[in-house]
């Protein structure tokens, strides 16, 4: 299990000298996984995916434009910035064990991310966009990674800042790049994945749990830090479940009645995780919780995604 975990880019992983695996380790694949649903969701919301060879390759790219490449740029980056903060939370990364010098993550960096934009360039030449919608999503989230991540900004040593970057990067960037992809991104539809993002910042606030000593030591006010672990808990549950009902009176309003249904049923199991999981002990249980509740989510995600794409929101009405 440690192996994979080292191969996932996970807590707790084993150690290891091969340079690939050090790489990857670096990128986080296990942090990919919502951007590339994004990318389905988007998909799904343009209304005008179709099952047919040059449409399920154009997806296919850019989940890896969103996913490995931009993804990974992300959490490399993060990794670079964080490397003392890490020395303290999590020592056996690559970085802070020295396994992986600074300069060999810095040419990391470069590459996934000018591989990158040169894919969403390329998507926009498919798609026949007169404006390069993919390239300028693609090179704002690279900027908001950056100064995510990166002094002086660093929106990161803000828990509400950082934690809505985080979440509207992981939800409404891939969303809106599949959408822009394969029909047109709306006003109404951007406004309403940036609100479904404040459901991501809920989660962001999981994944702080495990990094609150490194974060108090080095004076970053992430919300466990700055509320305490049981109120920010509470904080990250409220967000999550919140949002996710207000896309129920979304759908509701724009006449999507069973998938309103649906989603509520979807939210049902992760309100239960919540008390069993995250509510109880979020440190201890912060893994358990999110391979229990977040599966939900996302289903969730997809619903409210097929329902506007066969909805006036479309078409920008």
């Amino acid at each position: 299990m440690s192996d994979t975990r080292q191969l996932l880019g996970m807590k707790g992983a084993s150690g290891t000298t091969s340079i690939w695996k050090l790489r990857l380790q670096l990128m986080k694949p296990v942090t990919w996984i919502p951007l590339i649903w994004g990318v389905v969701c988007g998909a799904a919301a343009s209304g005008n995916y179709e099952w047919k060879p040059d449409h399920v390759l154009a997806a296919l790219v850019c989940m890896v434009m969103s996913g490995p490449l931009l993804a990974g740029y992300t959490q490399t980056i993060n990794d670079y910035y964080d490397r003392d903060i890490d020395a303290i939370n999590e020592p056996y990364r690559p970085i802070p064990s020295g396994a992986i010098s600074l300069g060999q993550v810095r040419l990391q960096i470069w590459v996934l991310l000018l591989s990158g934009l040169a894919v969403a360039w390329g998507l926009d030449q498919w798609a026949d966009h007169d404006i390069p919608v993919l390239f300028l999503l693609a090179a704002g989230g690279s900027l908001v990674s950056y100064i995510y991540s990166a002094p002086p900004l660093k929106l990161k040593q803000n828990g509400w800042l950082g934690n809505y970057a985080l979440g509207a990067s992981y939800i409404a960037l891939p969303w809106w790049a599949g959408q822009a992809l394969f029909g047109q991104l709306t006003w109404a539809t951007a406004l309403l994945t940036l609100a479904y993002s404040l459901a991501g910042l809920g989660i962001a606030v999981v994944n702080d749990f495990k990094s609150v000593e490194g974060d108090r030591a080095l004076g970053l006010q992430s919300l466990p830090v700055a509320f305490g672990i049981g109120p920010a808990s509470w904080i990250s549950a409220g967000m999550i479940d919140l949002f996710q009902l207000m896309m129920v009176a979304v759908l509701i309003a724009i006449g999507q009645h069973f998938a309103a249904v649906l989603l509520v049923l979807l939210i049902v199991p992760q309100i239960t995780f919540q008390d069993i999981w995250l509510l109880r002990d979020p440190v201890a249980f912060d893994v358990k919780y999110q391979a229990s509740a977040q599966p939900f989510l996302v289903l969730g995600m997809l619903v409210t995604a097929l329902a506007i794409g066969h909805s006036p929101l479309t078409q920008g009405m």
